[in-house]
């Protein structure tokens, strides 16, 4: 059974445009995943961590049939092999893949929690995700609110990733 899910990516280190759109690009190549769209790019100030450079993020709205932990897999290959590093939590990395809402789906195990714990205060999830009209995807009818914390900047930076079907 397919499934329509949301799946954030950010970087900030290196080319961080260049490793979010191969990121993408990978996404779209693995088996049994379709890209439908993503959102605007949007450039953020880092949540918590160390000092570090601003983030670019989008969210991209895929439809598969792989079960949510097989995509877990799925995306942490494709930050391993754009050489995310596991070095610091919440340190600067060249690619972060969040699983954030897989269907109606409520998971939570010591592996993979959906929807993603912290997604409702990350403003640079919630704008992308609000972008995308997902505001009501959340399981049991739940809603998407604007974050309000004045201090999560979050500027439009580049088009969307993937190029809206004609």
């Amino acid at each position: 059974m397919r499934a329509t899910v949301y799946v954030g990516v950010g970087s900030n280190m290196g080319d961080r445009l260049e490793n979010l759109r191969a990121a993408v690009g990978d996404l779209a190549r693995s088996p049994d995943v379709r890209v439908v769209r993503s959102s605007s790019v949007y450039e953020t100030a880092p949540v918590g961590g160390p000092e570090q450079g601003d983030f670019l993020n989008a969210v991209v709205e895929i439809s598969t049939e792989l079960e949510p932990h097989a995509l877990l897999e799925a995306l942490q290959r494709i930050e391993s092999e754009l050489g995310r590093v596991r070095a610091e939590r919440f340190g600067p990395r060249t690619i972060d893949l969040d699983l954030l809402l897989y269907g109606d789906e409520e998971i939570d195990d010591p592996h993979l929690t959906v929807p993603h714990p912290r997604m409702r205060e990350r403003a640079f999830v919630v704008v992308p995700l609000l972008e995308l009209g997902a505001g009501d995807a959340l399981p049991h009818g739940g809603r998407l609110e604007p974050v309000t914390d004045a201090s999560q900047t979050v500027r439009r930076f580049a088009p969307p990733l993937v190029p809206e079907a004609s």
